[in-house]
């Protein structure tokens, strides 16, 4: 596939808002901070059916379904990574709304670094020297966050390992983007709508009690978590897979900076540095994979061959 200076352009666009979106996510938490992190939960796992039945009825995407439930090993998979990645949200969602979305920008940050991780210790992957370095580097940002605030950033590690963990499963699922996160939501429905049944009974619903606005923001949890997908789908197909990788940091810088900013949340002189590490780490796991991707480029191009983005890869 050839990639155009205009497909690249609406391509980008696309990558910015996707990642842009999942960037700004706490604000919109935030709104419904009055929910609690359960019941915010809930609404995204079950109002998410909706939001992606309707983009599978746009995309006429159904054909995958029958051949799925036939196959036990990959609905297990799919169980369990809807299972990891409820794990993520939650954790991401309470942590927004108890003043701890810089923390949240750290685990997404190191994201990338747990992955590789993971794929050493599990599909016994090697790591080229580079990648050595920046994950030795990451691992000493941890410690140094450790022992400056007496205890280990618990939040940043279970986000990066949860969604590291997904993306580990996700790769041995292998079902496209869109329709393994609408065969993920199916799984959660139950669950989603059953609690929701739960805090209602026990009158701890805010579904009904605290006004319209409350109520279609409760209801747009689902489009939230939906709306970066459809755009990152169309972003995957029109860039280089090393131009998403570099966008995918986007994200976590505004989180950074809308806890910084927005929400004044404090940064000692030990999370500084912390970060700075961290940040040092990706640059040099970036300017590896650019530098790689070059080199494989160019051999692809002696062979007279292409290489094409794949658009099925993260959900977040």
């Amino acid at each position: 596939m050839t990639i155009t200076s205009g497909a690249s352009r609406t391509g980008l666009a696309y990558g910015v808002a996707a990642y842009g979106t999942w960037g700004l996510l706490p604000l919109y938490w935030h709104l419904l901070e009055s929910a609690g992190a359960t019941e915010i939960l809930a609404h995204r796992m079950a109002w998410s059916v909706a939001a992606i039945l309707l983009i599978l009825a746009v995309l006429r995407r159904w054909s995958w379904i029958r051949p799925l439930l036939r196959d036990r090993r990959k609905m297990l998979l799919i169980s369990v990574a809807a299972t990891v990645i409820t794990v993520n949200w939650f954790t991401y969602v309470w942590s927004v709304n108890n003043g701890h979305v810089i923390e949240t920008a750290l685990g997404y940050f190191i994201n990338p670094l747990v992955s590789i991780g993971l794929g050493v210790l599990v599909l016994r992957e090697e790591l080229r020297p580079m990648q050595w370095i920046a994950v030795t580097i990451s691992t000493a940002a941890v410690l140094v966050i450790f022992i400056g605030q007496g205890r280990p950033p618990w939040i940043a590690l279970i986000l990066a390992s949860s969604f590291g963990a997904y993306g580990l499963i996700k790769k041995r699922v292998a079902l496209a983007g869109t329709e393994s996160f609408a065969a993920e939501t199916a799984v959660q429905f139950v669950p989603a709508l059953g609690l929701l049944l739960w805090l209602g009974a026990r009158d701890r619903s805010t579904f009904t009690t605290e006004g319209t606005a409350h109520m279609l923001l409760l209801m747009g949890c689902g489009v939230a978590a939906s709306l970066p997908l459809i755009f990152f789908g169309a972003a995957a197909v029109r860039l280089p897979l090393s131009t998403l990788g570099m966008l995918q940091y986007l994200a976590p810088t505004l989180q950074f900076l809308t806890g910084l900013l927005f929400f004044q949340e404090t940064m000692s002189s030990d999370r500084w540095a912390g970060f700075l590490l961290v940040w040092l780490a990706l640059c040099l796991l970036t300017w590896d994979a650019l530098s790689t991707a070059r080199r494989t480029s160019h051999a692809v191009a002696g062979r007279g061959g292409r290489t094409e983005p794949d658009p099925g890869t993260a959900v977040r």
